[in-house]
């Protein structure tokens, strides 16, 4: 059975700095996309940023030059470093798995629980 669980969420000042973490287990996921995304309240769940199979990353515009994705496949583990995090970066982010080297959330299989994240001003 697949599972991802976040980890390294919190509450942070404003140009602060966190490192969540997902840990997949149930399967190898070297061949798979692997992505974050986030849900602010009152707000949709947004795509964040992915890496696939091939090591090519993506981002979403307001988290581009502060946000790193990075995965370990030895570790079975996906990584999202947050540097100078802003209060409009507070959400509940989720990391996923996906077959296709896409973004869009739809065509993401496997879901996290999520892990907090809230940034103080």
């Amino acid at each position: 059975q697949v599972q991802l669980v976040e980890s390294g969420g919190g509450l942070v000042q404003a140009g602060g700095s966190l490192r969540l973490s997902c840990a997949a287990s149930g399967r190898t996921f070297s061949s798979y996309t692997m992505g974050w995304f986030r849900q602010a309240p009152g707000k949709e769940r947004e795509f964040v940023a992915a890496i696939n199979s091939g090591g090519r990353v993506e981002y979403v515009g307001a988290v581009k030059g502060r946000f790193t994705i990075a995965e370990d496949n030895v570790k079975n583990t996906m990584y999202l470093q947050m540097n100078n995090l802003k209060p409009e970066d507070t959400a509940v982010y989720y990391c996923a798995v996906s077959r296709l080297p896409t973004t869009a959330m739809r065509q993401y299989d496997y879901w996290g629980q999520g892990t907090q994240v809230t940034v103080s001003s």
